[in-house]
């Protein structure tokens, strides 16, 4: 390579006197740089996306050598490293731990050590060339930045790809979808783009998740010792990192959490909580979000296929078993009623009957059913096994949520509604009426059973968004104290698996 030298007052001026490498800058030479960069990148065996993006940058870069062009590193020149290298290493060693994120995985030891070595100008003392140094420290400097950007901005795992193959359906027809949030791609082009501006730090710095949950869980994890609480955390930090596309100025909210066992029916200057029962384990209930448009009083069930070949079907020809339960059964292409003991198991389980469970009470969804466009044909509702709400743990359905005060979350719903509106809900419900008009009907009707029919539907309007989520850690939307609950589908699990690498060994 070139030396360049002029002349400077009486004596000669040469590159080394301008460079943090001093004489050392002599040696540099782009061609070694660029075999040894190549080693690197043929050593990387990682999948990770981020990773793949950062390989195909530099390869790109070995690539420009190759054919005589100019590589521009990202964090070093010939006057020396970047101070930004520095400040990135501080950043990473100081945000790390408070998340619980392994150093190993950002590469904060091999950086330090090269750091050092650039700063003492100690290559020759470590038998290392500065044409190793510098592409090693630039290829684990890049790799930190983009790794650490990504997982911040995304999250350091991808929720409807981990949990949407997690459970093989019984049926053989493949498997549960049970995370249904509309997820924002990562987009890991981005930070390559960012780390040639000179706001890369900034950048950097604007990445960590703004939401209020994130903030609770961080000064959360910073307080406490206890290591149990610490995986609860980092695992609902990693939650935080997701971005959920969720709609926004909407003052009434419903909270469904599946660990916590609990809805809250949020407004702004009041919260209604109330016991849910949520999926059993092989039929979990799926995380998603949604509107609840409008509630059906005294609704009848029509049995999902899955249940009437998996439960129902045994029965066949049993009328009495039929009767007693209130189900009827209905040809799907003809309409016409079937009498139950004409119909046997092996024709249940053909799918080609429909077999619903008659309104009113008894009816496993209750009295009342509050429904919402989801893929999965679950709704909130009532149920007629009241005592389940005693339960400590209440996995227990096929992956609706049933509620504890369904006519108190009606009134939150109708927002305003008048009181003879409510009246006929009570009136349909078996509830006893508030208003006289309310009781002067059930007088007219005694003996009559259209009580039931006083009210069937009503629209919720506006909608009102209902979010189905799942926290192990989550703050009383009342008190704003941090709760732990336990970990019911065993996604925490799932999540440190999925980080692997990422998390600290004690975890």
């Amino acid at each position: 390579m070139l030396l360049a030298s002029c002349v400077n007052g009486n004596r000669e001026y040469d590159e080394a006197d301008s460079s943090a490498f001093g004489t050392f800058v002599h040696a540099l030479d782009t061609t070694e740089q660029g075999k040894y960069l190549m080693h690197l990148l043929d050593a990387d065996t990682s999948k990770w996306e981020a990773d793949k993006k950062t390989r195909a940058y530099y390869q790109a870069a070995v690539a420009q050598l190759q054919t005589g062009r100019i590589f521009d590193p990202l964090w070093y020149s010939r006057a020396g490293v970047t101070e930004q290298a520095d400040m990135l290493l501080a950043q990473l060693q100081r945000e790390l731990p408070s998340q619980g994120l392994d150093p190993k995985a950002f590469f904060l030891a091999e950086i330090a050590s090269d750091l050092e070595i650039v700063h003492q100008l100690s290559f020759d003392s470590v038998g290392q060339s500065i044409n190793e140094v510098l592409p090693r420290l630039e290829y684990h400097l890049t790799k930190a930045y983009v790794r650490y950007i990504a997982g911040q901005r995304y999250g350091f795992v991808r929720p409807d790809q981990v949990f949407n193959r997690l459970d093989y359906k019984t049926d053989g027809t493949g498997y549960a979808r049970l995370f249904d949030y509309e997820i924002k791609a990562p987009d890991y082009e981005e930070p390559l783009q960012k780390l040639k501006s000179p706001d890369r730090m900034t950048y950097l710095q604007a990445s960590a998740p703004t939401n209020s949950l994130y903030k609770t869980f961080m000064k959360q994890l910073e307080q406490t010792t206890d290591s149990a609480k610490r995986e609860t955390l980092i695992a609902n930090l990693e939650r935080c990192r997701w971005q959920m596309v969720r709609p926004e100025g909407r003052t009434h909210q419903v909270v469904v959490n599946i660990p916590a066992q609990q809805l809250w029916a949020i407004c702004p200057d009041s919260v209604m909580p109330m016991k849910i029962c949520c999926g059993a384990i092989p039929t979990k209930t799926p995380l998603l979000n949604s509107e609840i448009s409008y509630m059906q009083v005294n609704p009848e069930w029509i049995i999902p296929t899955s249940i009437v070949k998996g439960e129902v079907s045994a029965h066949g020809g049993d009328s009495a078993y039929f009767a007693r339960n209130r189900y009827y059964i209905v040809d799907r292409e003809k309409g016409d009623t079937l009498d139950p003991k004409e119909v046997s198991s092996s024709r249940l389980r053909e799918g080609g009957l429909r077999v619903g469970q008659r309104g009113g009470a008894g009816n496993s969804l209750g009295r009342i059913v509050f429904r919402f466009a989801n893929n999965f044909g679950v709704y909130l509702h009532d149920t007629n096994n009241r005592g389940a709400f005693n339960r400590e743990r209440r996995t227990l359905s096929h992956g609706c949520v049933r509620v504890q005060r369904p006519f108190d979350l009606a009134c939150f719903l109708l927002q305003g509604a008048d009181e003879w509106t409510l009246d006929k809900i009570r009136i349909a419900m078996d509830m006893k009426p508030e208003t006289e008009r309310g009781r002067e009907y059930l007088e007219e009707h005694e003996e009559d059973p259209r009580p039931l029919k006083v009210i069937t539907y009503r629209d919720v309007t506006p909608r009102v968004p209902v979010y189905i989520i799942y926290y192990t850690a989550y703050p009383d939307p009342e008190t704003g104290v941090v709760n732990y609950y336990p970990d019911l589908y065993g996604y925490d699990k799932v999540i440190r698996r999925k980080m692997g690498e990422y998390l600290v060994d004690s975890l």
